[in-house]
């Protein structure tokens, strides 16, 4: 796991640097070599993710949780994760109005995806009030 995270910030800086190298000369294929790192990044993540979620999906099914309510959660970190990788390739670009547009979007859409879970939340919460 060191030696991938190691291969990982090699990429990042040497994407980095090559993308700060282009924007002087070519500003759009500076953009477009972030946004291949960001791929190749997010797409190394997913090979480790799949280990990640059957061992939140065992905690979760000790812990009595419904799949439902599992699915939920993922959903809300997989809209956390590209609403940050959105606004920061818009940041970057210099869009700082959409990025923050953006960001509005993602917190709505975990808001509006986390409604059922508080809905539970207050059930069982007056359920043992009662």
């Amino acid at each position: 796991m060191v030696n991938d995270c190691l291969s990982v910030a090699v990429f990042s800086v040497a994407a980095s640097l090559a993308a700060v190298l282009l924007k002087r000369y070519a500003c759009e294929q500076s953009l477009l070599v972030s946004l291949g790192a960001c791929v190749g990044i997010m797409s190394a993540f997913m090979l480790y993710l799949s280990p990640m979620i059957s061992e939140v999906r065992d905690i979760f099914s000790e812990a009595g949780i419904s799949d439902s309510y599992i699915a939920i959660v993922f959903k809300a970190a997989a809209v956390c994760f590209i609403t940050q990788l959105t606004c920061s390739v818009c940041r970057d670009s210099g869009e700082t109005a959409v990025a923050s547009a953006a960001e509005m979007w993602g917190r709505g859409a975990v808001a509006f995806m986390s409604l059922p879970i508080l809905r539970e939340l207050i059930d069982r919460i007056g359920g043992a009030i009662w």
